[in-house]
């Protein structure tokens, strides 16, 4: 049986692994500090809730907003389907809601939008990008000034990297006092995120895209808004969503934060210059290979190309004892239809079914950037060997 340990880890926009810091803070709140943080009658239920308290006060100094805007949920999924529903549902005097997505979304918003849709709750409309997947912000405003219940712009794309304009899309957003729900969960810890001076209205994070433990996340939520619960029982959190709070994965996700905040810069700094490489290595040993996306505003440590004459599934079973790499969203795996992402920056189909998600991290060293170059262009260069023995 193959070893993980034995296999180059490069699909961080996946998942990332726990830092073990952020895990030894978890451990002492699952067998020590094991309170309820909603039995504040006696000293197990006090040091939970003082340790969720200082949770959102590290969450809150990581992305610029306030320790009482911080809601806890199971992640960025959960947070997404609250603010979506949730505003929806709490305006009763509409009859049909106008929501704007940015069509490569993840599909916790478009799925969530168009469920909406379907039963008659919302129009959808889609904004314009082009082909490097980059969003035409005239075509925003202009949307806008017609009319809006809710705009979803995510913070940077978990295929292709990109990142987008928050605050600008922030700034429109207010013009036409539209609430604005920005998908961070690539983003946080990766770069600066300025919740309250951008004009966020809703912000969702995910700890496990940034060192934490996955099932935890967070939906901040800007000062006087307020959303109809999805979830009953309790009325924890302000109303905003019911169930006993998750404290050792809240103490994750603050943790996590916390040493972002600390250790992001030198970081990121280091993983594009891993990146750089990787990608020159790649252009260099195997002929025909394009890098998909904006290359000039993406996240550090990503990496999306397609090799138009190989499958990419052919690839994939070629490296997977060595290397760990994704042909997509990895809330995607298994499914045939090609990535809406792709498509909706019209790439060619040679193009779609060659490309391949490679996702650096805080772990990735400069040997295994060598030895990763090797593994893809060499199975590759065999792959190609045995198409052309086939015609």
């Amino acid at each position: 049986m193959i070893k993980q340990s034995d296999i180059i880890y490069l699909d961080y926009h996946a998942t990332t692994p726990v830092d073990t810091r952020v895990a030894e803070k978890m451990l002492y709140y699952m067998t020590t500090a094991f309170g309820n943080a909603s039995s504040i009658d006696h000293v197990y239920g006090e040091e939970a809730q003082a340790a969720v308290s200082q949770a959102s006060i590290h969450i809150a100094k990581l992305i610029g907003a306030t320790p009482r805007e911080v809601i806890f949920t199971s992640g960025a999924t959960e947070s997404i389907n609250l603010v979506i529903q949730g505003s929806i549902h709490k305006d009763t005097n509409k009859t049909q809601h106008r929501i704007a997505v940015l069509p490569v979304e993840h599909k916790a918003v478009l799925d969530t939008c168009y469920a909406l849709a379907k039963k008659g709750l919302a129009e959808i409309i889609n904004l314009r990008v082009d082909s490097k997947g980059k969003l035409d912000l005239e075509h925003l405003e202009k949307v806008c000034a017609s009319g809006l219940s809710l705009i979803c712009v995510m913070a940077a794309n978990n295929e292709i990297g990109n990142i987008y304009p928050i605050k600008e899309v922030g700034k429109i957003a207010q013009k036409y006092e539209i609430p604005f729900l920005c998908d961070a969960s690539q983003a946080v810890g990766k770069i600066p995120i300025k919740f309250e001076e951008w004009g966020i209205t809703y912000l969702a994070i995910s700890a496990h895209k940034l060192y934490g433990p996955k099932g935890s996340g967070a939906l901040v939520v800007r000062k006087k808004y307020h959303l109809n619960p999805i979830l009953f029982g309790g009325g924890h959190q302000k109303g905003f969503r019911s169930g006993t709070l998750n404290v050792p994965g809240i103490v994750g996700l603050g943790e996590a934060c916390r040493l972002r905040l600390l250790e992001m810069e030198e970081d990121e700094n280091q993983s594009v210059l891993l990146r750089d490489k990787l990608q020159s290595l790649l252009l260099e040993k195997i002929p025909g290979l394009v890098v998909n996306g904006d290359v000039d505003n993406r996240l550090s440590g990503n990496l999306h190309i397609s090799i138009p004459d190989v499958p990419n599934s052919a690839i994939i079973a070629r490296v997977r004892s060595k290397l760990a790499i994704s042909t997509g969203a990895a809330c995607s795996s298994g499914v045939e239809t090609p990535s809406h992402v792709l498509t909706v920056i019209a790439l060619s189909q040679e193009k779609i079914e060659g490309a391949l998600r490679i996702g650096i991290g805080k772990f990735t060293t400069y040997e295994e950037i060598g030895q990763a170059s090797e593994i893809l262009s060499s199975a590759v260069s065999l792959t190609r060997k045995v198409m052309s023995s086939q015609v």
